[in-house]
C-alpha cells in the first residue's frame, strides 16, 4: 500500500470533483434484540445483490462551507494524490461529533484508512471537547457495524421506519452507533 495521508479539505480541492466508489456486497444484515438492558445483534445470511448509496455527487455537499469552519471539517484520505476516502463531521446540538459520512473507496479498503479517518475525528472531537462521536449506519452495512463494534462504539438505539420515508417496503433499519470519549 502506497502512503496515506490524513489531511483537512483545501480550498484546491473544490476544483476537483471527489469520486469515491462505495458500493458493497449486501450478503447478511443485523439482526437487533435487546438484552440485559442493551442493544445486541446476531447476524443473518440473505441472497445477496450489490449495494450503492443514491448517487449524491460530494459537491452537493456546499464542500465551501466546511472549509475552515470552527464546528465542522471534512479530512481526506490522500494516497498519493488520489482521494481514497473522506469523512464529513461536525459538532452535534448534544455534545458529541457527529459522524455524517465516512467512505473509503471500494479499491482502497482493508488497508486501514477508515481506521485512520476515524482517528482524525476523534482527535478532532477531543480538541473541541465533544463528549464522543456519534453516526448512524444500516443493518445491512454489516461490514461498517463491524467496523464500528472493532473501533469502540456500541449500538445506543435504532429506528425502523426511518428509511420507510424512502421506500415504504424497506426492511433496512438505522443503527445509531456511539463512542464516548474519556
Amino acid at each position: 500500500m502506497k502512503k496515506v495521508t490524513i489531511r483537512e479539505l483545501t480550498a484546491e480541492d473544490l476544483d476537483h470533483p471527489i469520486l469515491i466508489d462505495d458500493r458493497f456486497t449486501v450478503d447478511s444484515v443485523l439482526s437487533l434484540y435487546t438484552e440485559d438492558n442493551s442493544i445486541r445483534y446476531s447476524i443473518k445470511a440473505i441472497p445477496a445483490y450489490e449495494k450503492r448509496y443514491p448517487k449524491e455527487p460530494d459537491d452537493q455537499l456546499d464542500l465551501e462551507e466546511y472549509l475552515d469552519h470552527p464546528d465542522q471539517v471534512i479530512y481526506l484520505a490522500d494516497v498519493e494524490g488520489t482521494i481514497a476516502g473522506l469523512v464529513v463531521v461536525k459538532r452535534n446540538w448534544n455534545q458529541y461529533a457527529y459522524v455524517d459520512d465516512i467512505k473509503v473507496d471500494n479499491a482502497y479498503r482493508r488497508h486501514g484508512i477508515g481506521r485512520m479517518l476515524m482517528d482524525e475525528v476523534q482527535q478532532w472531537a477531543r480538541r473541541k471537547g465533544l463528549t464522543g462521536i456519534m453516526l448512524e449506519t444500516q443493518n445491512n452495512n454489516v461490514g461498517a457495524c463491524r467496523f464500528y463494534e472493532s473501533y469502540g462504539f456500541a449500538i445506543g438505539g435504532f429506528d425502523l421506519h426511518l428509511y420507510r420515508g424512502i421506500d415504504r417496503d424497506t426492511n433496512e433499519i438505522a443503527i445509531y452507533w456511539y463512542l464516548l470519549l474519556e
